[in-house]
């Protein structure tokens, strides 16, 4: 019994595989040929930033997650660069991206799931009318209220037009180079922005790490990050989506955590979202204990060492146990009298788990010696 492939959708399909060959064949021929200006270079590298951003900061974090607020000129910001970025409406993409998060390597329901292979997790699964791209208007009943959401979605095939042919002709036009600008900051810049957020479909959930948890495909990749404005710590993602940061640590690029930070300190974001930082100590210990308990079992070791760990153990259930009632108590309590103490034994909890790990991590380096 033959299944029938979907039909091609005609419309992603031209536009994805035109505007490669163009960048991969008429773009270098044209450098060869006649070099491209430094403005060429300049509207090239400004337009990647504003698409990442866009991509980035609005139709995922804001959009898509509802990580913080943003003021209606940096959404509009966002409706205008992120559209650009020729990855359809933000009605759209948010549509589909809930459905990954909520089906996440779910074959059947993930619109890009890596179980059915890199090649379709990156850009196979645009090529086609498969069933699970099909939007749910379902999942986004918040962005049916907004108008500005509403609005781009409505005019979004002639705003991608005049963003992605008009602007940068006008702007060849007006430095004398509109072939170059064209190439370079229109079509080779629009290759470079699809492919740079196709690698957190496919190579983010294939390679790198899984410190916080592994019960699905996303990874942790500094590189990845690096290509994709911080989007590669995707396994801190996947766990604590609403947070507006994938990179938690100072050192972890992150340009999209940066751009909203920045926003927030001229007014123009708010209400960021954070995962508590006893959550995303437990993610972590949790998965160190996992990982411990399944070497203990595969090694042949003294018993006293199973014994260790699992004391250890017992008192991280019983840490998380006494925070999650702390946590109703604050809950029940509000921002009333005993608030002050319940911080305090917030903190005195979560420096207790950052000491478990700490044991944790001697116990496991005793074990490889």
């Amino acid at each position: 019994m033959t299944t029938q492939k979907p039909s091609v959708n005609w419309p992603a399909a031209l536009t994805l595989w035109l505007t490669l060959l163009a960048a991969v064949t008429v773009v270098p021929w044209y450098g060869v040929q006649f070099g491209f200006t430094g403005w060429a270079w300049a509207f090239a590298l400004l337009f990647v930033v504003l698409n990442g951003v866009g991509i980035g900061s609005g139709y995922h974090r804001l959009w898509s997650h509802r990580a913080y607020r943003a003021h209606p000129a940096l959404r509009l910001f966002f409706a205008i660069f992120g559209g650009m970025a020729l990855q359809n409406s933000v009605l759209v993409w948010c549509a589909r991206h809930r459905a990954h998060h909520r089906d996440v390597d779910d074959n059947d329901n993930d619109p890009y799931s890596i179980g059915r292979g890199f090649w379709f997790a990156h850009i196979g699964w645009m090529l086609r009318d498969y069933p699970s791209s099909e939007v749910d208007e379902r999942l986004v009943p918040d962005l049916l209220r907004d108008p500005i959401v509403i609005w781009q979605h409505r005019w979004y095939v002639p705003l991608a037009i005049a963003t992605n042919v008009g602007l940068p002709i006008l702007l060849g036009w007006w430095v004398g180079d509109i072939w170059g600008v064209f190439l370079l900051a229109g079509v080779a810049r629009v290759v470079v922005n699809h492919h740079v957020t196709f690698c957190i479909n496919s190579l983010a959930h294939l390679w790198g790490t899984q410190p916080y948890t592994d019960e699905n495909s996303a990874r942790d990749n500094w590189f990845i990050a690096l290509l994709t404005y911080g989007e590669g710590y995707h396994n801190y993602h996947h766990m604590f989506q609403s947070d507006y940061r994938n990179g938690i640590r100072w050192w972890q690029f992150d340009m999209n955590k940066w751009f909203i930070a920045t926003c927030a300190l001229l007014g123009l974001a708010s209400h960021r979202k954070r995962a508590p930082g006893f959550k995303v100590l437990r993610a972590r210990l949790n998965m160190e204990f996992k990982r411990a308990r399944q070497r203990l079992a595969e090694e042949s070791v003294d018993r006293s060492w199973r014994e260790t760990l699992e004391q250890e153990y017992v008192e991280f259930l019983e840490t998380v146990k006494e925070w999650q009632q702390l946590h109703v108590q604050r809950v029940q309590q509000g921002r009333a009298a005993l608030v002050e103490m319940l911080d305090t034994r917030y903190r005195e909890l979560e420096f207790a788990l950052k000491m478990q790990r700490k044991r944790l991590a001697l116990l496991t380096a005793q074990l490889s010696v």
